[in-house]
């Protein structure tokens, strides 16, 4: 019985333990496949708005993120990660802002992440 218990403990310990977000695993482009919208419509951008403005997150070596829609870039600034979350200082016009942006997945092609708030939004990528 001891053995079954200290298994147990085992178990769930290492199931608590999430491993931390490496940057080297973000490197490179990820295309847009899903964006969910926090409000409350199930889905703010349709399947066909995705495939015309081919929207993608690219990650540098230099730890700068870039977001780009329709070919045009919309979004720049650089990135760190802290445990499960990627670190956004956003460059905008009057100065910087910093976000989480919370992954709840990743793997080698498909990362799911997303960022509170009433103007957040879940997006689904795979990598190019």
């Amino acid at each position: 019985m001891k053995y079954y218990t200290s298994l147990i403990i085992l178990v769930l310990f290492f199931s608590a333990c999430k491993s931390s977000i490496k940057p080297e695993s973000l490197y490179g482009k990820w295309n847009y496949t899903r964006i969910k919208s926090n409000i409350t419509r199930p889905d703010s951008i349709t399947a066909a708005r995705l495939k015309v403005g081919s929207p993608y997150i690219e990650f540098t070596q230099k730890d700068s993120l870039f977001i780009y829609w329709s070919g045009g870039r919309i979004s720049r600034g650089i990135f760190t990660t802290d445990g499960d979350s990627i670190v956004y200082k956003e460059d905008i016009d009057y100065g910087t802002r910093v976000f989480p942006f919370i992954v709840t997945e990743l793997t080698d092609k498909k990362i799911v992440f997303y960022t509170k708030g009433a103007e957040g939004s879940e997006v689904t990528a795979v990598k190019q």
